[in-house]
């Protein structure tokens, strides 16, 4: 009635009935088929019956198929009528198109007459035309026909294969039911609709078709498909499941047809809501049987229901959906507790020891995991059974004496563990839940072995199950989480249960039995085991052995299990009481090993012996003491904690002390310094043998590898494997730091009386262990460093922390002096004993620009990394004094009016840039802005160490002066004009560049107020890749020479006159303006006549309208994207100033007041369009001819736009422009009002969590210098780069 696409299944399953009894009458003995159904050729006599008698006989294919006589005179008498197609009825669909019938009746199917209309069109309305027209339709219905039939063909060479298949598995199969001969009692196979009415015939039957009164009683049962998608329903049109006899059947329930929700059957959904509530009052778990055919909305809607009656019911699921993805789908919708899992499934006991492994627990020697750890992948809870309701029984498939010894291995799963009755009891057969009619017998522990109507304590396997069952609850209870299966041999399986607190161990030895000895061989030698540890005590020795209590007789009353097997069980005996164990003996493995050697007698096939085990008393004493240090870090330790009676003395101080003493700049030492960094001190980064070396020689580089192995307990990892087999790591850490002076040694010491310790410990718990005392270590320092910071970041969120970290990361002291001095007069200057001269000298700290690359010697500082990176790095993270300490450095350097770019200690620095004295005085203005009494620096002396343009370096002290005049002198050199040849030009300083590209030249245009320098030779901004390649003729040209005024410059420069206008008229700078010579003549020209040039001249030169009529627009024919601002404006190649880039948005942060705001919101909109990536931004717009996102500094071709890296900055996504990107974007939000902020602020945070999620991932805990297209990990990158991390630190800071 409700399912008409059923009908042709309903019809076929009726002919399977009634060929049934036919077979079971004798009728088709002469072709071959009797009804005891034995062998191969009985079965094709079966084939040949399905396809010469009973498929002709039933015709499936007619309801599928159009009456193409009458659908052909239809079609004719509307062409004849003149009738038009209505092309609304098509849809726009071409061709001839069928309408299936609803009902599914023979040669019910219809043509849709305006698809006919459409594709057959007579050339006229003559009987002639009309006539072809007519006969093309009937060919074409004819073909179609033709293909429903071989589509029915296909499904009936399929229904066939399951019937025979259905009746090989139940009739002849060895280890199938072994129905018998055909009855009607027991059919061919089991029917898929009931029927109930009468005997009748197939023809009186199929009159039904049409009768509904009578269609309504035909129900479809329920089953299962083997293979199927578990998310469809099986039963709902277009499954052809019923057709082709897929179903596995249950003939004793039907498919209950939900629909989509409860309005499509009230009726079944109230009845079956109340049926679940009244499950759920009286009972604390259910079994979703079958769930993978159970529609998930169903399941949902129900399960809902139960849990307002019994929040915690227990949820247990059969699944078999073949998909472990599938599987955790329904586990999270139905919020399942526990799959069924069973130990039957597996084929030999190797595969049952490896499915304890998979469900049963953690590794013995797991790491502690964090309360806040990482959520990953994990496989559903199981619960474990031996044998479930609907498989075959387990001593058919294997052997009564397996039953012991495989509930053994399965009671020492760290899950859920059942059984299903009959399995105990030793019932030799499979106990039908559909056909059984017979009583389970009754309880009575007094029972007589032979008795059928009662089971007790000699019954099957019942005593050995009992103790199991203790046991597998006692470790459960008393904390034994973690699992260690060891395959011994072919047959033997031992199982160890290990609890992490008090290392107590339970190891279970269980001989299979899958084979039957009485026909199968097995072996006498059974090879010796080696327990480590100490064993206390047998907890159990049991074997399953026969007695004399008569065979085995199917009773006819109750489900009787075999009597003439019994177990033999001895509980909590010694090692001498035991009649399994023949000898025990004591071998040591170094000083911490000990292992117990078990040689073993009478262990026969269906035998389990379960130890109990501890640690060897010294190391058991030794594990505890260090429990109870590691305890004052977590409570996790408190359990299996002793005291420790005579505690060194660097232990009895707490750690949080010692790190107290502890500087940020030591915090570099103990936590980071990767390769370059320590070779410089003559050291170096520990290497795993057969793996790679650490990141960082401090903690970090160990808590990053062991952050990826504690999640999955990846104890195979090389990393565990080198602790296990040697100390090396243990003593590399902890003399890392003993050598150092101070507070250092002190760490060290201490870490080395924890791994004292740890040295006695069994070596499979050196992992965890060194795994548990840095963890303890890590979160104490870095609780340290966070106190030696600012409040936003001791109070931050993670994200803020470990950006901050980027701080103790890169700032450091290595064993040379990095930073020129500074004047002796400045307070709070960090001194040390010199390691190379053995006197007095400065340590401040300096900023890498990046690791590993940019960590040491001359190539460590450069002066415009470092100051795009201070005020994110050290400002914001409150490091003040060692950020006014580099300011000073650099400020001793200048020459030129500039800031060098690399510093080389300011003795072998290179002045070729243009912007790194602008981001030096931005510095200046943020430090006065964020530090209190910040103004303060300006008075510093500052010791010069080029007082003049052509001197030798001056020693320190000999020239000093306030730094207020070293900025004065910048801005006058830049209003002067600074031209100059760079000394030693030529390849000992750069063995790429041209001549001509030494030459150096920054000044203010008059015209504009702008920074502008640079030719087409040189390279003087942060995009300063040169080209390297003699092949690709890049050689010695700049990729990027951004020459004329660079929009970040004119910003930068913007901000600093806008500054110093401020100070001076607070009286803090002592400086109105310059007086430089120009045309003959001295000129003052005051800083705010600058200012107000520089804000007037700006939107005039750099907004691109887009307008052709604009006047401000000089080469409208450059323009390719409008509504944008320049990149640079009077480039030596005009095309370059027009390109779109991420520069302007520096300008934008650092001098808003240029911006309009219209404007500004228009460009930024174009920027994150074109510009954004997942990390970082597009160097170049995608749609520019040289934009190359990928970049490769090893590729040597002839493409000049890309031989040796020469697109560095034509495309791949760079970091730190995201950081002025989002500042930009939400101080122009904010100016728009409360909604765009409110959007903005969204995309900002959903722009840093994938920040924050590679920060948490890196290996280096940092961010990278850049990434290929689309934020793709590029090899050339620095792993962690300073003003990366600066830069989105400083977004945060905003927020």
């Amino acid at each position: 009635m409700n399912s008409p696409h059923l009908r042709t299944a309903w019809v076929l399953d009726r002919a399977i009935w009634h060929l049934t009894t036919r077979v079971a009458d004798g009728r088709y003995k002469e072709k071959g088929l009797p009804s005891d159904i034995t062998n191969e050729s009985h079965l094709n006599a079966l084939r040949r019956v399905f396809w010469e008698d009973i498929f002709p006989q039933i015709k499936l294919w007619e309801f599928y198929q159009v009456n193409v006589e009458n659908a052909v005179e239809q079609f004719r008498i509307l062409l004849q009528n003149g009738t038009k197609p209505d092309h609304s009825k098509t849809e726009g669909n071409k061709g001839l198109e069928i309408i299936q019938d609803f009902h599914c009746c023979r040669y019910g199917n219809r043509v849709n007459m305006d698809s006919a209309l459409e594709t057959f069109v007579p050339h006229s309305s003559s009987p002639q035309h009309i006539g072809e027209c007519c006969g093309w339709l009937k060919q074409k219905l004819t073909e179609m026909n033709e293909e429903q039939y071989r589509i029915i063909h296909q499904h009936q060479e399929q229904a066939v294969n399951c019937v025979v298949g259905n009746i090989v598995y139940e009739r002849l199969a060895d280890h199938g039911p072994k129905l018998g001969p055909v009855t009607r009692k027991e059919p061919l196979v089991t029917r898929y609709f009931t029927f109930p009415f009468e005997e009748m015939t197939l023809e009186q039957e199929m009159e039904f078709l049409n009768q509904p009164d009578k269609m309504c009683h035909f129900l479809a049962h329920n089953g299962w498909v083997m293979g199927d998608d578990p998310l469809r329903n099986f039963a709902e049109p277009g499954s052809n499941v019923y057709l082709r006899r897929e179903l596995i059947c249950w003939g004793d329930s039907v498919k209950l047809r939900y629909g989509k929700g409860p309005e499509d059957c009230p009726y079944l959904w109230e009845h079956m809501q109340k049926y679940t509530e009244i499950t759920a009052k009286y009972f604390h778990g259910v079994r979703l049987d079958n769930c993978h055919s159970t529609p998930l909305h169903v399941a949902e809607f129900m399960l809902d229901a139960a849990r307002e009656v019994r929040p915690n019911l227990y949820v247990i699921a059969e699944l078999f959906t073949g998909s472990e993805l599938i599987d955790n789908l329904f586990v999270n919708r139905l919020g399942i507790n526990s799959l069924i899992r069973e130990a039957m499934s597996a084929g030999d006991s190797h595969e049952e020891g490896r499915l304890v492994y998979r469900y049963g627990g953690e590794p013995v020697g797991a790491f502690v995991q964090p309360s806040l750890r990482p959520l990953m992948p994990s496989i559903a809870h199981a619960m474990f059974l031996d044998v479930t309701h609907d498989n075959e029984c387990p001593i058919e498939l294997r052997s009564a004496l397996d039953s012991l010894p495989s509930s053994a291995i399965v009671s020492m799963a760290c899950c859920a563990t059942g059984s299903t009755r009959g399995y105990d009891e030793l019932v030799p057969h499979q106990i039908s839940v559909v056909k059984e009619e017979r009583f389970y017998p009754k309880w009575n522990p007094c029972s007589a072995p032979n008795s059928t109507g009662e089971v007790g304590f000699q019954s099957g396997i019942i005593a050995g199950k009992l103790a199991l069952n203790k046991l597998h609850q006692e470790l459960a209870a008393q904390g034994f989480s973690q699992v260690y299966v060891d395959q011994v041999d072919a047959d033997i399986v031992a199982v160890t249960r290990h609890c992490p607190s008090t290392h107590q161990s339970v190891v279970t030895v269980s001989r299979t039995a899958f084979k039957n000895p009485k026909t199968h061989q097995y072996s006498n030698n059974v090879p010796p085991m080696f327990i480590p540890g100490k064993i206390e005590e047998i907890i159990l020795e049991a074997r399953t052995v026969e007695r004399e209590a008569g065979s085995y007789k199917k009773d006819e009353k109750y489900i009787n299990g075999m009597p003439e097997y019994t177990v033999e069980i001895k509980e909590h005996i010694s090692m001498e009481e035991s009649a399994m164990v023949k000898h025990a003996g004591v071998t040591s493995k170094g000083r911490s090993e000990f292992m117990q050697e078990i040689q073993f007698q009478k262990l026969t096939p269906g035998s389990i012996i379960a130890f109990r085990v501890s640690l060897d008393p010294k190391a058991q004493k030794l594990v505890g003491v260090l429990r109870f240090y590691l305890s004052q870090f977590s409570p996790k330790y408190r359990r299996g904690s002793v005291p420790d009676e005579n505690p060194p003395d660097v232990l009895q101080k707490p750690l949080t002390e010692l790190m107290s003493k502890l500087t940020l700049a030591d915090m570099n030492i103990l936590l980071f310094r990767c390769e370059a960094e320590e070779q410089e001190d003559g050291g170096g980064c520990y290497s795993i043998p057969g793996w790679e070396g650490l990141k960082y020689a401090g903690l970090q580089g160990l808590m990053s590898v062991l952050a990826d192995i504690r999640p999955t307990n990846d104890l195979g990892h090389p990393l565990c494997a080198n602790l296990r087999e040697g100390d090396w790591l243990i003593d590399f850490v902890s003399n890392r730091l003993k050598q150092r002076d101070g507070p250092l040694a002190e760490v060290g010491q201490w870490l080395g009386a924890m791994f004292d310790y740890l040295r006695h410990f069994p070596r499979y718990l050196i992992p965890c262990y060194f795994d548990a005392i840095l963890v303890s270590t890590y979160t104490t320092v870095l609780d340290a460093t966070f106190k030696l910071m600012s409040s936003f970041v001791e109070r931050g969120s993670t994200f803020v922390r470990h950006l901050a970290l980027g701080s103790v990361q890169m700032c450091g002291v290595g064993r040379f002096q990095a930073l020129p001095p500074i004047s002796t007069k400045v307070q709070d200057v960090p001194y040390r004993i010199s390691p190379i001269t053995g006197e007095k000298e400065q340590c401040c700290v300096s900023l890498a620009a990046g690791l590993p690359h940019f960590s040491a010697g001359i190539f460590r500082c450069w002066g415009r990394d470092t100051f795009i990176s201070l005020r994110g790095l050290m400002l914001i993270t409150g490091r003040h004094t060692e950020a006014r300490n580099i300011i000073l450095a650099f400020a001793g350097t200048l020459r030129h009016g500039l800031i060098p770019n690399l510093l080389g200690e300011g003795r072998n620095a290179r002045y070729n840039c243009r912007d790194a004295v602008w981001w030096w005085l931005q510095c200046i203005q943020d430090y006065t802005n964020l530090v209190p009494e910040g103004h303060e620096i300006l008075r510093c002396p500052v010791t010069r160490m080029y007082p003049s343009d052509d001197c030798e370096p001056c020693k320190p002290g000999e020239v000093e002066q306030p730094l207020y005049d070293v900025i004065q002198e910048a801005l006058q050199r830049h209003l002067e004009g600074i031209s100059f040849r760079e000394r030693n030009a030529g390849p000992k300083i750069d063995r790429n560049m041209r001549d001509e590209g030494f030459n150096v030249v920054a000044k203010v245009d008059p015209a504009t107020g702008f920074v502008t320098g640079g030719n087409r030779f040189n390279c003087g901004t942060w995009m300063d890749k040169m080209g390297e390649s003699d092949r690709a003729r890049n050689k010695g040209m700049p990729a990027t020479p951004r020459d004329g005024a660079a929009v970040e410059i004119v910003g930068l420069s913007k901000s600093a006159v806008r500054w110093l206008v401020e100070l001076h008229s607070k009286e803090v700078f002592p400086y109105d303006g310059v007086k430089v010579h120009r045309d003959g003549t001295d000129v003052f020209i005051l800083y705010t006549e600058w200012n107000k040039q520089l804000q007037q001249s700006f939107e005039v030169e750099f907004w691109v309208s887009g307008d052709s009529q604009d006047p401000n627009e000089k080469h409208p024919d450059l323009v390719h994207k409008k509504g944008i601002y320049k990149d640079s404006y009077g480039a030596s190649n005009p095309w370059c100033d027009y390109q779109l880039r991420p520069n302007f948005t520096i300008a934008m942060v650092v001098a808003p007041e240029l911006f309009t705001l219209e404007r500004a919101w228009k460009a930024l909109e174009i920027a994150e369009k074109k510009l954004l990536g997942p990390l970082g931004m597009k160097t170049l717009d995608p749609d520019d001819m040289v934009y190359c996102g990928v970049y490769d500094n090893a590729l040597d071709n002839d493409n000049y736009n890309l031989a040796k890296g020469f697109n560095y900055h034509q495309g791949p996504e760079w970091l730190w422009p995201v950081g002025y990107f989002l500042r930009a974007k939400l101080y122009f939000a904010k100016k728009l009002g409360e909604e765009a902020y409110s959007k903005t602020v969204i995309l900002v945070k959903s722009v840093l969590s994938r920040h924050y999620t590679h920060l948490e991932r890196s290996l280096w805990k940092g961010l990278p210098e850049l990434t290929n297209e689309n934020g793709q990990h590029c090899p050339f990158s620095c792993e962690t780069q300073a003003w990366s991390l600066a830069t989105v630190l400083e977004v945060l800071h905003d927020l």
